[in-house]
């Protein structure tokens, strides 16, 4: 079975994070990383408490704190078996470390031997608007072979509620990776 990771940092938009780790877990094993802003960013914004999150992990999901800097998800030779890791949503505090080879936390870490070992790494970049910082952070990841994703929803697919937006989003980062999904509706030239 094919595997990915997905880490949720502290930014706003914790949802996002949630439904791929859902999505993925349909069809592939997921390593959660989930930092402890994050938990405090779930709970305000979306009223899910630590221990339902946890509670109502897929069955083919393992969970790791940021700070389990031994989990096996730390080490390159791990990876073999990885096919990308998704940072959702991706802090500009997470942003600026990972862009510039800090690793405080397994989040970084995981980010960082990803990057090491030539494997797919997507950051969900959550803010607005951005800075030159945020910009050059960006830029330096993005060379490094890294691919930022800011959470911009279209509306070629006409959503009609917020749960339309997300998986828009949502959908648009599977389509990275190359997982095929019915999100949302693609654009169609032909349609009037």
């Amino acid at each position: 079975m094919k595997k990915f990771i997905v880490c949720i940092t502290g930014a706003s938009g914790s949802i996002y994070g949630i439904r791929l780790i859902n999505e993925l877990s349909k069809k592939y094993f997921v390593y959660a990383v989930v930092s402890k802003n994050a938990y405090l960013v779930m709970e305000k914004e979306e009223g899910i408490s630590r221990e339902n999150f946890i509670k109502n992990l897929p069955e083919n999901v393992e969970l790791f704190s940021e700070n389990a800097i031994d989990a096996p998800i730390a080490s390159g030779s791990r990876f073999s078996s990885i096919e990308g890791v998704i940072v959702a949503p991706c802090s500009m505090g997470t942003l600026g470390a990972v862009a510039n080879g800090i690793s405080n936390n397994l989040i970084h870490r995981t980010v960082d031997v990803a990057m090491k070992e030539r494997k797919k790494v997507c950051l969900l970049v959550r803010e607005m608007p951005f800075s030159l910082i945020h910009i050059e952070n960006m830029k330096k990841f993005t060379l490094a072979g890294g691919i930022i994703a800011p959470a911009s929803p279209a509306f070629y697919h006409k959503p009609e509620t917020v749960e339309d937006i997300i998986n828009f989003v949502v959908g648009k980062v599977l389509d990275i990776f190359g997982i095929e999904h019915s999100l949302y509706r693609r654009w169609k030239k032909d349609e009037d």
